[in-house]
């Protein structure tokens, strides 16, 4: 079962998908695009293209756990792309995602302009992979 993860930004959108066992990621993409019904369709286009059968979506949390200021962004982002491409969305707890994804390049060597550039395809290996981890293990 293939599964995608989203990293959904205002402008920039990372998308890791699994291979097709569900246990790595095996494919990683950044959509630009900043109104939410065009990254809903290009998230549609790369699911149909890739076999994709669950959306798993950063839902971002403040630290203390309660809901961060894109939270509801995300919300409304779920119910377009469960009504776009019929797959079930699950909203993924993200904190620290970027963060993370950041560090992992910084330690890469990868400049900032570099860094810039694919940091939110890797928050969203590093979504995928926390899900995935959850799924093997419930």
């Amino acid at each position: 079962m293939r599964i995608m993860a989203i990293d959904y930004g205002d402008a920039h959108t990372g998308i890791a998908i699994s291979d097709p066992t569900g246990f790595l990621t095996g494919f990683t993409t950044t959509i630009t695009a900043y109104r939410p019904e065009a990254v809903a369709e290009r998230v549609a286009a790369l699911a149909a293209e890739h076999g994709v059968e669950e959306l798993v979506l950063g839902h971002p949390r403040n630290m203390d756990g309660s809901l961060g200021p894109r939270a509801g962004k995300a919300e409304e982002l779920a119910g377009r792309l469960r009504q776009i491409t019929g797959l079930p969305v699950v909203l993924w707890d993200e904190r620290r995602t970027t963060v993370d994804a950041h560090q992992i390049l910084f330690n890469a060597g990868k400049n900032a302009k570099k860094r810039k550039k694919i940091v939110d395809a890797v928050a969203a290996s590093l979504i995928l992979e926390g899900y995935l981890t959850y799924r093997s293990t419930h």
